[in-house]
């Protein structure tokens, strides 16, 4: 209970900090949706910005992963100097490589924008190749603070990194309204640059009082830096592997209508909300607790804490996806029919949106699985399935797009998910007992859909209820939308309470203890 109760709180505060991000980060695409729409310029932005945002996620990604459950060996070891020295060396390893990267990619430029959509106009394939070449120092600053990240995630420092991303919207929308007013999508390219760069600066105090002190060294031949980068390469592989769904997406989408990969994009940032803002937290703050669990052979506490965050995770995204589904039409309007986004933009938007939410409690569990096997130390495995998965993906879009235009391709994706899910299941519960333990899991799984059935009806109802007297306008609709939601969470809360969850009374306890920890404090 001591170790839920640690990985709880750094949950909230995880929670706190991206619930802020992601806000700043829908207010960012509202103002992005408002000035540029669904439109040729908006997809060419996005287009660039995949380029070193995949370049990015095959190393960096990887790192800031492996970085947590090496760093909790030195800890456990009472190492943690020699830690600090090999991290340090790291550090100049990875800045050496993004710049690397980053001069060679440029005059790459035009093939790169070329692999990932070969089927852009030639105007805006143009204007791709420029924004591409204005956005490739995101490599070395965003590499730079998804590595901090990592170093003090190691060392249970959660809150500041989670409000890195805050930072970063802040910056970009500022841009978007001063210098995307003036220089056009060109200006909000230089924002989304400058947004990378205070995300990394505004980590540095807390990872100076960490302990880490950057020295102009390297070491290439120690035995730290050799295991960081063994593990780093399947990771790495994996990473890329991954990265291959949203080649897939572009690719594809780039020969559709135009406003097809600005309405993915879209549909998923708004998919992406509650699985960063609880599913992405509760993993990065279980993920410490379990490396350091399985450092000290406890397996079968690794595997009761992934059970327990799988049944959090149903609990939170399976809601959250039928709300998606039933308000899909609503919601988009609301957050982005203005400006240049008109109603066929909504439309196009809310059609993936239904197809992303199929498999939204997919995408979550797999995050929470792979952690397991990184916390094992297992990169190899996450990596084989996750092929796996990329080859059903692409299968599923070839034979979905034709039909259900760019939401198959979100169809696909989400159900290319499942398969992952399931394959991560299957292998990781061989290596930890407590998985195995499936039987309470039926009942659990069917009092969960009986609940979000009554949740979905009340949203529903309420929303068409309260539609019905609402003057037009955006108050009106904030009133029907908010109405629903809030709604349909009271219903889906009493539904938890009385089907007798135990995670229900787990939460309410614990957070009544937080309360009155926090009350006590103040009052004295």
């Amino acid at each position: 209970m001591a170790a839920g109760r640690l990985v709880f709180k750094a949950t909230l505060v995880i929670a706190f900090f991206s619930l802020l991000a992601r806000l700043l980060g829908f207010v960012r695409d509202v103002v992005i949706a408002h000035l540029y729409g669904a439109s040729a310029a908006t997809d060419a932005y996005l287009v660039a910005f995949t380029i070193p945002n995949l370049l990015l996620a095959i190393v960096t990604g990887a790192l800031a992963t492996v970085v947590v459950p090496i760093f909790a060996e030195y800890a456990a070891a009472g190492r943690r100097e020699e830690g600090w020295r090999v991290f340090n060396w790291v550090f100049n390893i990875l800045t050496l490589a993004l710049l690397l990267t980053l001069l060679l990619s440029l005059p790459l430029a035009p093939w790169l924008v070329l692999l990932v959509a070969p089927g852009l106009p030639p105007e805006t394939m143009q204007l791709a190749v420029e924004l591409t070449r204005i956005m490739l120092p995101i490599l070395l600053f965003f590499g730079w603070a998804n590595y901090f990240t990592g170093l003090l995630n190691a060392n249970q420092i959660f809150g500041l990194p989670a409000a890195s991303g805050a930072v970063n919207n802040i910056v970009i929308i500022a841009s978007a309204l001063s210098l995307g007013t003036v220089f056009g999508i060109r200006g909000l390219a230089w924002g989304t640059v400058l947004g990378m760069l205070a995300a990394a600066l505004v980590q540095l105090p807390a990872l100076r009082r960490t302990g880490f002190y950057w020295r102009p060294e390297i070491n290439w031949r120690h035995p730290g830096v050799k295991k960081v980068f063994a593990l780093l390469v399947p990771v790495a592989v994996g990473v890329s592997i991954n990265q291959a769904y949203v080649i897939i997406d572009r690719i594809l989408a780039s020969g559709m209508a135009e406003g097809s990969i600005s309405a993915l994009n879209f549909a998923n940032k708004l998919v992406q909300l509650p699985i960063g803002l609880f599913i992405l937290a509760l993993g990065t703050a279980v993920f410490p607790t379990l490396t350091h669990r399985a450092a000290e052979g406890q397996h079968e506490e690794v595997g009761r804490l992934l059970d327990r965050a799988l049944r959090f995770n149903l609990l939170l995204t399976l809601p959250a996806a039928v709300g998606l589904m039933v308000l899909r039409y609503p919601i988009v309007s609301f957050l982005f029919e203005r400006g240049a986004f008109d109603a066929r933009a909504t439309s196009m938007t809310a059609a993936a949106l239904l197809c992303y939410a199929v498999g939204m409690v997919g995408y979550a569990a797999n995050i929470l699985l792979t952690r397991g096997f990184y916390a094992l130390h297992d990169t190899k495995t996450p990596v084989k399935l996750t092929l796996v998965t990329v080859i059903v993906n692409l299968i599923l879009s070839l034979i979905l797009m034709h039909p259900l235009k760019h939401a198959g391709l979100a169809l696909a994706n989400s159900l290319a998910a499942w398969v992952n899910t399931f394959l991560l299941y299957y292998f990781l519960a061989y290596r930890l007992p407590a998985l195995r333990k499936v039987k309470s899991w039926p009942s659990f799984a069917l009092r969960s859909l009986l609940a979000c059935a009554l949740l979905a009806l009340a949203a529903w109802g309420i929303y068409r209820f309260v539609e019905g007297f609402a003057p037009a306008g955006f108050w009106g609709e904030a009133l029907s939308l908010g109405s629903a939601i809030v709604g349909g969470v009271v219903f889906y809360a009493l539904s938890l309470y009385l089907l007798r969850f135990e995670e229900w009374h787990f939460l309410w306890r614990l957070g009544s203890e937080i309360c009155r920890v926090r009350l006590l404090n103040r009052n004295l």
